[in-house]
Order: structure tokens, then C-alpha cells, then sequence
């Protein structure tokens, strides 16, 4: 057997045996609900009802923010709003919105992309409160290095019941979870679905990568170590460079593809929203859309994770409730603008008629090459920069949980980096279906601890932005008076 399928071969069993675990299922109307979605769902619905729809009355103001208007020479921290942005982004503006949306069309229909745009926007309340949350309990030791996280807030949560060794538990099932969805989401996951677009323009099967996605995986995994070796800082520096480079490469090629199908876009439209609503296979096909949309959101945007407090947690700020109202435009910028011009590109083509059962990356580049033969070259320069900028920043977020679990310790350090390249090589080896399976259902598990804890917190996170806001409306006030 080849090195490639060896390699898949010894994980499919991983792969089912997780997934079995985290998407336990319950029948309803003859569908397989996942209670992992539901969870996830209903923390989105009810955050963005409890604060009294922030994602919406605030999006100006978040904005501004970002733009630095409203800082006042905050020194904590280690890095600048933008950068935090941009770090968050470079691991959700990846795959999951050229190769996660793809998957969610193939499988879910047109339907299910107007229901990642949905969860997109809702999605932006939980992001607020975790982003927040992270930074209202992050650690700073001495040297001014930052630690922040779900595990400090979560630990934070069950201290003041009372009941610490809940705490901890709960704090260190994170973190574990934490590090498995790194390796899946920010390596195998990432790594696959960019060798298999190298694959596509390079010959495919009979080309000069055919059956070698372990020496392409190789060279990726190099090009992460050379980056995550210099920590925070570097990882933050190339991800500000990187992720506007090439979501603005992505967007213009998308929106070219887009203006030469111009005179589809209404009926694509049409179809999108007909097939989320009033879908012709009926109930089942309308609630089949709905979750693989969801399923897709979350993965692609991560709110309801934690995962994105960790990066935020590095930010030079005093003001939590500011950053997290910087954190809560990722998701908008991730899901509804950068995964429906993907969404759009698939279904104005007509691309996801053409092919049968799952697909990934592959659906995307057959779509892009509609419109003209060689986009799929610039999408595979595109899909690399967005595989490699997120594996940068899934890799801080496990060394974050690995040092929480096992302690700030150089070798424990470096085994981790080390782990954590060689499974970009098992990424770009092992089969999509497989990959998909550990990835999403390591990633999910995260969600069970972390919305535990912002549902604890809830009530103090309430009470801190009615209090910002309050001293915002008196700063204006007093600015416009003066």
C-alpha cells in the first residue's frame, strides 16, 4: 500500500470513534438530530436576545473600535486590536469558507448556505461574550506574557459556587478538547483540502502530486514550524499580513466569477432562498439544509468555542467589553460576507448539480473555473495562504491549553509543536469524509464546557455593558457639550 493510505487506513477508526461520541443523535420528524447543533443554536438565539441585540445596535460602534477611536494609550497586552482581529480571522477565514461551504451545498443544498448566513449573524452575540469573557479573566504573569481563555473564566465560573474541583474539571476539559480540535481543525482539516486543490492543478491523479499528499503535507508542516516557533508575536505579525492579502485575493476573484454569471445572480438568489425555506422535498429537506448550514457556521466561524478568546486575550486593553465588541465583527466578516460570496460563485455557476455526495475544495475550484478555465490557479495560491494562516493560529491555541494543562515547560512546549506538524502530514494524506468526521467533532466538543460557562456569566457580562455603554453615552455627551 501506498504511504497515503496507510496512513488513512490507521485513522478512520480514530475518526469514527470520536465522531459516535459528540454527535450523539435523536430522531425527530424521521431526521437525525445532533444535540451538539442544538446547543450551539440556542446559546446563538438566546445572547443575542439577552443583550438586547448587540450584534445589530452595535456594529457601528464596533467599527470605530477597530479603528481605534475609542482607545485612550491601554499598554496590556501584547498585541493591537487589529492584530487580535486578524489572528482570530487568520484561523476562521480558512477552509471552512471555501471548502466548509462547498461541503454544505453538496450535502445540505443551495438552502444551506442561507442558513450559515443566519447563524452568521447570530453567531456574533456569542462571540461578543466569550471574546469578553477571555479578556475580564486572562492571567499576566510577570513578564507581561498573557494567558487567557475559556479555562480561566470557566475555573472563575465554578470557584464562586463553591465547588473549585468542578472548576478545574471543567477547565481542563476544554483545554483538552481545545488541543484535539486544534490538530483536527487547525491541521488536518486545513491541510487535506490544500493538497487536494495542489492536487487539482497539478494533474490530478496523474499528476506530479498524485498519491503524495504525505510529501506535500511535509512541506507545509515546515513552513507552520518556521512561524510557531516565534510564539504570539510572529504568528500575529504574519496573520495581519496574510489574512487582508488574501481575503481581499479571494473576494475580487469571487466577485469577477460572480459579475460574468451577472445575469443569474436573481435566479441563484431565488434558488438559495426557496431551497432554505420552502425546500420541494419538503419538511425533511428544509431541516437537513438547516442543520448542515449550521453545522458549517460554526465550524467556519468557531463563535461558541472559546476558541477565538484565546487570541483575543493578547490584545493591549483595560476594556474588555471594547475588544468584545471587536471580536463579534469576525463572524460577520467570516460568515456572511466571505462564505456567501463562495455560496454565490457555487450556485450561479451551477457547479453543485454537477457532482455526486460529499465534496470540499474541489466543488469550489469546478465553480471558479466557470467563469475562467484558470482561476483554479489563482484559487490554490488563495486556499494556500488561508490553510497556512489558520494552522499558525490553531497552533497557539493548543499551545495555550497545553501549557494550561501541563504547565510552562520548554520541551512540553516543543513536543506539542512538533505533534502538531506531523499531523499536517496526516492531514494531507488521509481521506476527506475521515477528516471531516474528527475535525468537526473534536471542534464541537468545546462547545459543551465552553457555553456552560457563558450561560454562569451571563448575568456579569449583562451588568458590564450596560455600564460601558452608560459611560460611552456620558463620553459622547460630554464630547459634544465641549
Amino acid at each position: 500500500m501506498e504511504i497515503d493510505k496507510l496512513i488513512d487506513a490507521a485513522f478512520e477508526p480514530v475518526s469514527n470513534a470520536v465522531a459516535s461520541v459528540i454527535f450523539y443523535s435523536v430522531q425527530l420528524l424521521d431526521l437525525e438530530i445532533k444535540l451538539i447543533l442544538i446547543w450551539l443554536v440556542i446559546a446563538a438565539v438566546f445572547f443575542t436576545f439577552y443583550l438586547g441585540f448587540i450584534n445589530i445596535r452595535c456594529f457601528g460602534h464596533a467599527i470605530e473600535v477597530l479603528r481605534g477611536k475609542h482607545d485612550n494609550g491601554d499598554l496590556t497586552g501584547q498585541i493591537s486590536r487589529f492584530q487580535a482581529l486578524m489572528t482570530s480571522l487568520s484561523a476562521t477565514v480558512g477552509l471552512g469558507n471555501i471548502a466548509g461551504v462547498a461541503v454544505a451545498i453538496s450535502v445540505g443544498g443551495p438552502g444551506a448556505a442561507f442558513w450559515m448566513a443566519v447563524m452568521g449573524i447570530f453567531s456574533m452575540s456569542t462571540k461578543f461574550v466569550e471574546v469578553t469573557l477571555g479578556i475580564k479573566y486572562r492571567q499576566c504573569d510577570n513578564k507581561n506574557k498573557i494567558s487567557g481563555g475559556p479555562m480561566h473564566y470557566l475555573f472563575s465560573a465554578f470557584e464562586r459556587l463553591k465547588k473549585p474541583q468542578m472548576g478545574k474539571f471543567m477547565a481542563g476539559l476544554f483545554a483538552l478538547c481545545c488541543i484535539g480540535g486544534t490538530i483536527g481543525a487547525g491541521g488536518l482539516f486545513q491541510a487535506n483540502q490544500a493538497y487536494q486543490q495542489a492536487l487539482i492543478v497539478t494533474g490530478g491523479d496523474a499528476g506530479l502530486l498524485a498519491d503524495r499528499g504525505w510529501l506535500f503535507g511535509l512541506f507545509m508542516a515546515v513552513l507552520v514550524g518556521m512561524v510557531i516557533i516565534g510564539g504570539i508575536r510572529w504568528i500575529a505579525a504574519v496573520a495581519g499580513r496574510v489574512v487582508p492579502l488574501m481575503a481581499i485575493i479571494y473576494i475580487v476573484a469571487g466577485v469577477i466569477v460572480i459579475g460574468i454569471h451577472h445575469q443569474a445572480i436573481p435566479g441563484a438568489l431565488a434558488t438559495i432562498f426557496e431551497m432554505a425555506l420552502y425546500p420541494e422535498a419538503g419538511l425533511g429537506a428544509l431541516m437537513g439544509a438547516l442543520l448542515m448550514g449550521v453545522q458549517r457556521a460554526t465550524f467556519s466561524n468557531e463563535a461558541g468555542l472559546g476558541s477565538s478568546a484565546i487570541a483575543h486575550c493578547a490584545v493591549k486593553t483595560h476594556e474588555p467589553v471594547s475588544q468584545g465588541m471587536v471580536g463579534m465583527l469576525g463572524p460577520f466578516i467570516d460568515t456572511v460576507i466571505i462564505c456567501m460570496v463562495t455560496a454565490l460563485v457555487i450556485v450561479i455557476s451551477g457547479s453543485y448539480a454537477e457532482g455526486s455526495g460529499i465534496e470540499g475544495v474541489e466543488l469550489t475550484s469546478r465553480a471558479f473555473a466557470s467563469g475562467i478555465s484558470w482561476f483554479p490557479y489563482v484559487l490554490s495560491l488563495t486556499v494556500f495562504l488561508f490553510a497556512y494562516s489558520t494552522m499558525i493560529s490553531w497552533s497557539y491555541y493548543g499551545l495555550v491549553c497545553t501549557a494550561y494543562l501541563f504547565g510552562e515547560h520548554l520541551i512540553i512546549e516543543w513536543v506539542y509543536k512538533l505533534l502538531f506538524c506531523m499531523f499536517i502530514v496526516v492531514g494531507a494524506s488521509a481521506q476527506l469524509s475521515n477528516i471531516i468526521l474528527f475535525t468537526d467533532a473534536m471542534v464541537f466538543a468545546m462547545a459543551v464546557p465552553n457555553i456552560i460557562g457563558l450561560y454562569m456569566l451571563a448575568p456579569e457580562i449583562k451588568n458590564d455593558l450596560r455600564i460601558y455603554l452608560q459611560q460611552l453615552k456620558q463620553k459622547t455627551q460630554k464630547s459634544s457639550g465641549g
